[in-house]
């Protein structure tokens, strides 16, 4: 998953970082949109700047595919892909790939998972071969599964048990989402990957990893018609397949607020952590959203910052973060009290700062800010191969358009002072929120 939520406060930082990108290189993408017969989408885009290939392979399968039996699948299968197949050696995938002078990697969300190369133009075969291997020749043995079932069991008590706040996500996903799929975080939970059998695996890898739930970008030094035929060569031998649908999604509106105070021996200060349902990714509350979490939190000038650790000097870190997925959204603060500070006193101060946006809104200064940071951000995003890679995938998934990419930062840029006010008072002017206070061990007492 690269993994969701273990490097947690660093992608804080990171999204707080200033964003420096010439905002007017970015030239709208040329691409061709292909498939197989077997169901495969494909989309080839040429980008002659280096000589250079990205292959990004999507499925869409991520954590929401799962039942409660199988939470955690699809992460483990992203560990998986990387041990053997039938005609490529345990622990040599990455070894060719390094060998021929490229580097790849994968990651899993709630929505979709995806592994991706970047070779020199010339070993673009290399790329796609090994993923078609993984697509459907994927050794799903005992030698491999207890491999990965000893790496990610390691991982999730490293991620959760053994570090402080680790049930943060899990307890967040549960109260907000209950009964449905979203109920867990990616990484899933010990006692499934536990008791889950080779054959468990094998019906998960067979009900999703088929072309036909499959979306393959490449970008880069490409002539497009010999990579069609290589595309072809390699994925066409695959029959379209039966691929099994995620569960029912169905959200019940909440009903107030939900509030838990949790012992955290692994904790070295208390932490406040409130999360309220937001926006689905690409609706129309979407864009102004990231916009208002921009505001909230985007660096040392933003409203939270600047009130809780510069001011007042209530927290030695706050931030806001804005978890998109494609039933609902997720908006999570968090803030750090300082040594002495009761977390309470520090919460109330971070709703008054959610007020003052619903009351009287942002000033031109903070808009223009904040479109500045988005546009930057997008084209920053897009410069490389692997970013037009993912970008084209993501929005053919999501969007059924992958010319969006052309388009989106419209969206994004015709944003109003008013449809900011609009978001903060439907998402986060309610009392229908969780709130996690984690206490260290043997304070609980003096901060009640």
């Amino acid at each position: 998953m690269n993994r969701i939520m273990l490097s947690f406060f660093a992608a804080f930082l990171m999204l707080t970082s200033a964003l420096l990108a010439d905002t007017k290189s970015f030239n709208p993408l040329e691409f061709e949109i292909d498939s197989l017969d077997n169901g495969l989408k494909v989309i080839y885009c040429v980008d002659k700047s280096a000589p250079v290939v990205a292959t990004y392979l999507r499925y869409s399968v991520g954590s929401r595919y799962e039942n409660t039996s199988q939470a955690g699948y699809a992460h483990f299968f992203e560990h998986l892909m990387f041990e053997a197949t039938e005609d490529i050696p345990r622990a040599t995938i990455d070894k060719y790939v390094q060998e021929a002078g490229g580097t790849l990697n994968a990651n899993t969300s709630f929505d979709r998972t995806v592994f991706f190369f970047k070779v020199p133009s010339n070993q673009i075969k290399l790329a796609l071969w090994m993923e078609s291997q993984r697509m459907r020749k994927l050794l799903v043995d005992t030698i491999g599964v207890e491999t990965q079932r000893g790496v990610v069991l390691e991982e999730l008590k490293q991620t959760k048990s053994n570090r402080p706040y680790g049930s943060m996500l899990d307890k967040v996903c549960e109260t907000l989402f209950p009964n449905t799929s979203y109920a867990w975080s990616v990484i899933g939970y010990e006692k499934t990957i536990e008791k889950a059998t080779i054959d468990n695996f094998r019906d998960f890898y067979n009900s999703f990893y088929q072309p036909n739930n499959a979306t393959l970008v490449v970008v880069g030094d490409i002539d497009v018609e010999e990579t069609k035929q290589y595309v072809k060569d390699y994925f066409g031998i695959y029959p379209k397949a039966k691929v099994a649908e995620a569960p029912a999604f169905k959200l019940e509106p909440m009903k107030g607020e939900i509030r838990e105070q949790i012992i955290d021996d692994k904790a070295q200060l208390p932490a406040v952590f409130v999360a309220y349902r937001g926006p689905k990714i690409g609706e129309d509350d979407f864009y102004p959203m990231q916009m208002l979490t921009s505001v909230l939190a985007s660096g040392e000038s933003s409203r939270l910052y600047q009130r809780l650790v510069d001011k007042d000097e209530l927290a030695v870190q706050s931030s806001i973060f804005p978890l998109t997925l494609e039933k609902a959204g997720i908006i999570l603060l968090y803030g750090i009290p300082n040594v002495g500070i009761n977390p309470k006193e520090m919460e109330e101060v971070m709703f008054e700062e959610i007020t003052k946006i619903v009351k009287k809104g942002i000033s031109d200064e903070e808009l223009q800010k904040v479109k500045n940071q988005q546009e930057a951000q997008f084209v920053s995003d897009k410069k490389d191969v692997m970013g037009k890679a993912s970008s084209l995938a993501d929005y053919n998934d999501l969007y059924g358009d992958p010319g969006m990419i052309n388009k989106e930062l419209d969206k994004y840029m015709s944003v109003t002072k008013e449809d900011i006010i609009r978001v903060a008072k439907k998402y986060l002017d309610t009392k229908n929120r969780v709130i996690l206070t984690y206490v260290p061990e043997g304070m609980q007492e003096s901060i009640r």
